[in-house]
């Protein structure tokens, strides 16, 4: 994480919910956007790092049989593993990403409002290990915030350009809006019909 982790104590001493993500409509749409994006019903591994207050992590928690959450500030994680608590199924940890990269391996990383934190050194870092750790048939989604975000290193063009490039497998899925982009990367490229024998 190239953003240093004062900047995050801060966001979280003001608030419980610093973007608000339980109380607008712009987040719980997104939300909404980047679950339909995934082309499969349920997953079995699923990593989300950079999970902040866990509410795009309970709706993760629902298409999947095992969901690991990380945050590198320690008022997240708390306030994550209070809101996922009734989910058996969902371990969340406190670390710092590249650095801290778990072990295991999922068929799903989730990669959703976290990549302008890290400069270019890190984001190539974080790719290397999400590449180590996915499945034979894994998938990675992003979603990024477009507008420049004051003291990060990145935007969301750049790092968005920067995983289409390092990733080497197929874009199944991309949305773009004057708000985000969203964009899912598949080690098979079968599309939603294709593996449902439809086509």
């Amino acid at each position: 994480m190239s953003v240093d982790d004062s900047y995050f104590e801060r966001l979280f001493q003001e608030s419980d919910d610093p973007w608000a993500f339980k109380k607008r409509w712009y987040e719980r749409r997104k939300r909404a956007l980047t679950l339909a994006a995934l082309p499969r019903e349920r997953y079995a591994s699923v990593f989300e790092p950079g999970c902040a207050n866990g509410e795009l992590s309970a709706d993760l928690a629902t298409r999947c049989d095992r969901l690991l959450v990380c945050d590198t500030n320690r008022s997240a994680v708390e306030l994550a593993r209070q809101r996922l608590a009734t989910f058996t199924q969902v371990e969340v940890m406190h670390g710092r990403l590249p650095e801290q990269w778990p072990d295991g391996r999922f068929d799903l990383i989730v990669f959703s409002e976290l990549g302008y934190y890290l400069d270019e050194q890190d984001l190539n870092s974080w790719i290397d290990r999400a590449l180590a750790s996915l499945t034979d048939d894994g998938q990675v989604l992003a979603c990024h915030w477009r507008p420049q975000i004051d003291g990060c290193p990145m935007d969301a063009q750049k790092v968005h350009a920067i995983l289409a490039a390092r990733l080497e497998m197929p874009r199944i899925f991309s949305h773009e809006e004057a708000d985000f982009f969203l964009d899912v990367w598949s080690r098979d490229e079968r599309s939603v019909a294709e593996r449902e024998n439809l086509r």
